[in-house]
Formats: C-alpha cells, sequence, structure tokens
C-alpha cells in the first residue's frame, strides 16, 4: 500500500497556512512547505511565511532553506521534501504538504517526473542575460507545446525549459516523462466564496504587509544580498524597490504589488485547474 500524504493547495490569500495548522494539530503531524519562495532565508514578510509563532505550534519542513543567492531547482525541493515525508512516515505520522507553487505538487506528488539535467552555467547565464520577449521568442520557436504552459514572465521556468532543450537537443516538452505516484494523496482545496472575496483578501494582506515593514525587510536585503535576481524578481519586493529607486511612490508600489498578486493568484487558479483530483468554482 502506499503512504498516504494530504495536499492543501490553493492560491495564494486563499487560507492554506491556517488551514494546514487547524489539520496538523488535529492529526499530531508536520507540514512541509511548498512554496518555491518560502525556501529562501529572509524572505518573510514579503512572502507571508509563516511566522515565528505559527512555526512554534506546528513543525514546518522546507522553510528557509537556503540563501536568496542560490537557485533552489525543483529537482532540490523534491529530493528533500520526498525525505522529509519519508521521516514524518517514519513516526507513524501522515505529512501535510501545504503551498501554492504547482509545479512542486506536480513533480512531488502527481505523475510528472522532470529530466534530471544539470544546470550549465554558462548557457544559463548566456539565457538570463537575454530579456524577456527575446527569450520567451526562443522558446516559441524551439519549444511551442512549452510556450503555450509557461507564463512569458515566469522567466525562471522560461530560461530551464530552453536550458534541458538546448541540452537535450530535443523540446522540453518532450523530455518530460511520466511516473506512477509513489504516494495516496488526498488533495484539499481551501473555501473560497468567490474570486473577489479571494481578491479582497490579497489587497488587505498586501495593506498589512506593508504595516508589517515590507519597506524596512525589502531595504535590510538589498543591503545584505544586493539586486540579486532571487530579490528583483518576487512579488512584493521588486514594487518595493520600484519606490526606494523613486520609480513610484508607496502608494502606487503597493496597488503594483496588489495587481501584480492577483495576477499570480489567477495563474496559480489555472494551473490548479489541469489537477483531475481538485473540484472549486472559482
Amino acid at each position: 500500500m502506499k503512504n498516504k500524504v494530504i495536499a492543501i493547495v490553493g492560491p495564494t490569500a486563499s487560507g492554506k497556512t491556517k488551514l494546514a495548522i487547524e489539520m496538523a494539530k488535529e492529526l499530531d503531524t508536520e507540514i512541509i512547505s511548498a512554496d518555491s519562495r518560502l525556501v529562501y532565508k529572509g524572505f518573510d514578510i514579503g512572502t507571508a511565511k509563516p511566522t515565528k509563532e505559527e512555526q512554534s505550534i506546528i513543525k514546518h519542513h522546507l522553510i528557509d532553506v537556503v540563501e536568496p543567492e542560490i537557485d533552489y531547482s525543483v529537482a532540490d525541493y523534491v529530493d528533500l521534501a520526498a525525505e522529509k515525508i519519508r521521516e514524518i512516515h517514519s513516526k507513524g505520522k501522515v505529512p501535510i504538504v501545504a503551498g501554492g507553487t504547482g509545479l512542486y505538487f506536480r513533480i512531488l506528488l502527481e505523475n510528472y517526473a522532470l529530466p534530471r539535467i544539470e544546470a550549465n552555467s554558462q548557457l544559463r547565464q548566456e539565457l538570463e542575460e537575454m530579456d524577456t520577449d527575446s527569450l520567451y521568442s526562443e522558446l516559441i520557436k524551439l519549444d511551442p507545446k512549452s510556450a503555450e504552459k509557461i507564463h512569458k514572465n515566469n522567466r525562471v521556468r522560461v530560461i530551464r525549459a530552453l536550458e534541458v532543450t538546448k541540452i537535450l537537443n530535443k523540446p522540453f516538452s518532450e523530455a518530460v516523462g511520466l511516473k506512477d505516484s509513489e504516494y495516496d494523496v488526498e488533495w484539499v482545496f481551501p473555501q473560497i466564496e468567490s474570486r473577489d472575496i479571494l481578491y479582497d483578501r490579497i489587497n488587505k494582506r498586501v495593506d498589512i504587509m506593508v504595516e508589517d515593514g515590507l519597506v524596512d525587510e525589502t531595504k535590510h536585503l538589498l543591503n545584505k544580498h544586493g539586486r540579486i535576481k532571487n530579490l528583483v524578481n518576487t512579488i512584493g519586493y521588486q514594487e518595493i524597490i520600484g519606490y526606494i529607486d523613486g520609480i513610484f511612490s508607496l502608494e502606487e508600489a503597493k496597488e503594483q504589488i496588489k495587481q501584480n498578486t492577483r495576477r499570480y493568484a489567477k495563474r496559480q487558479l489555472t494551473w490548479f485547474r489541469k489537477n483531475p483530483h481538485l473540484n472549486f468554482e472559482i
């Protein structure tokens, strides 16, 4: 029999963290984060990372794993998450995987397998120096199927798809394989009454982030790490950097964060609709 895993998935601001903690307390278990930004140390307010208090109530894994200079790949995540799942199962507990990064869920818990290709630093550097439109045009030319599934502005995934395509000399979409899922997964989607309510939650959360010190956190991260790509390409920080640079006012930065976060939530909903085990209507 396959070991059971509970997967709590949903868009940003949908209540995943609260639901995961409530379920973990009820089941006396631990939580594994599935969020591509929570792995980075110091990305706290801007990513709505579970607070220290929340993490003290229930043990969380895959949070604050690496410094933000590190390119933390899907393969890195899956390897460590699978290890944590085994550890929690060995205690006789059912692990809860909670987050909003669809690709993490797809590779870890569904039946998709990414090709294990080592990063080519020289090729990656060449790709990173290209502008977003040129990158996406290259992907359309070399792998139109992947271009249909990857958003143009998701530079990390576009670059990875081009990297794999060029190294293997075949489209990334053809290199992705299928496997039998290792786990018996119970999929849970937080109850959200409507998309308007979700967007209202997003707007309010951005206001709270700024009140809680998002500007100071961004300044601290800039002073500590400089303008590294994982910082300047993260929603929340990139807009506040614009405010710090004098490109727009703080109110304009807040509106930009709200708009970009709503767009991101919409993309997340589109991604999770592809999961046949999930059924939601918003």
